[in-house]
């Protein structure tokens, strides 16, 4: 999704896998249980398309930063990247799965350690569950132990613990509003949902890591709050993108079973908007039957496009996108950060599933 040199990449690799070596070393030296907790910590981290840290590096240069007179840009990227991997242990918690990107999560790893035990279902769901409640704060404490100790001024080291708080209250609010709103009979409204998807994930995988880039590039407060703004309706829209990912996508573009939203029976914008049409009757029918299998998710996704609400939703992520560019022609911003904006805002219109 962003294109950076091939040796930005490896700064940013080699100061995860620092910061990941250490986990795994201490937690080893703990016994046999906390260095399989290491390992399978560690493992959550590695791979992955590396788009947090991407856009702190990429911001960083927007702004006319010097790579090689900022020794900290590596650690504070590879910080908000530890603090994706921590959110997303937590969150396949959440929603129950055991495989991401096609392999057993942490949850899966323990649950299976349990049952070579010896343990029962209930005990291999426990000891899956603490697993991961464990190595999301262990990623968790390492993003936020990066930034502290990162080799950045003072002033720079209080803003980035200013985007660090809010990015995991903020994201906090959104999944605990995205739980809520799965509860009960009644459909949120799509402005509802969409306050969710920007706070679950616009924040902290988009306005946060940018700004964190051009703070760190010495950007002033006018510049990074419209850089933010741009940035956080680009984060709406790749989100929209990711639901219909995880509705119509296949298993190569949501790296999990298709349909896998719709066999969670998760409550997107794309379903409210469905909810809004006069077919909602049978979609609402399709939707109840679609956990049961391949051939009812295939059903609920003819109904969702009959309806017009896959459309729509195409629609939503084109009007977001326009408002990003409209926020990103702010006079404050610098030419290259226009153009990382628009690059961004074109790769995820390539994003949509069609």
């Amino acid at each position: 999704m962003i294109g950076l040199p091939p040796a930005a990449w490896r700064e940013i690799d080699d100061a995860l896998e620092v910061a990941l070596e250490r986990l795994r070393v201490r937690s080893a030296a703990l016994g046999e249980a906390s260095a399989a907790l290491g390992d399978a910590t560690a493992a959550s981290a590695t791979g992955g398309k590396r788009l947090r840290p991407a856009l702190v590096v990429a911001a960083f240069e927007a702004f006319g930063g010097d790579a090689g007179r900022a020794p900290g840009l590596w650690r504070v990227a590879a910080a908000f990247e530890l603090l994706h991997a921590a959110f997303v242990v937590h969150d396949d918690l959440i929603d129950g799965d055991v495989e991401r990107r096609g392999i057993p999560n942490v949850v899966g790893r323990f649950r299976e350690r349990a049952r070579v035990r010896g343990g029962d279902e209930d005990e291999s769901r426990l000891l899956g569950s603490a697993a991961a409640v464990l190595a999301g704060d262990l990623l968790l404490f390492e993003a936020t132990r990066l930034i502290a100790t990162a080799p950045v001024t003072s002033p720079q080291r209080a803003a980035l613990f200013v985007l660090l708080d809010d990015a995991v209250l903020v994201s906090a609010a959104g999944e605990l509003a995205d739980v809520e709103q799965s509860i009960g009979a009644d459909l949120p409204p799509t402005d509802t949902l969409l306050r969710t998807a920007r706070d679950k994930t616009a924040f902290y995988s988009f306005q946060a890591p940018l700004a964190a880039g051009a703070l760190l590039a010495g950007a002033n407060d006018d510049q990074r709050a419209a850089l933010e703004a741009a940035g956080s309706a680009i984060g709406v829209a790749f989100q929209l993108a990711d639901d219909l990912i995880g509705t119509f996508g296949t298993r190569a573009e949501a790296g999990r079973e298709p349909g896998a939203d719709l066999r969670a029976s998760k409550r997107t914008p794309l379903i409210a908007m469905a909810a809004e049409t006069e077919a909602w009757p049978q979609i609402a029918s399709a939707l109840a039957m679609a956990p049961t299998g391949p051939i009812a998710i295939e059903h609920a996704q003819r109904e969702l496009t009959a309806s017009g609400a896959r459309q729509r939703t195409v629609e939503m992520i084109a009007q977001t996108l326009r408002s990003a560019r409209t926020l990103a022609a702010d006079a404050a911003l610098p030419r290259d950060a226009v153009v990382l904006l628009a690059a961004l805002a074109a790769a995820v219109e390539d994003r949509i599933p069609r």
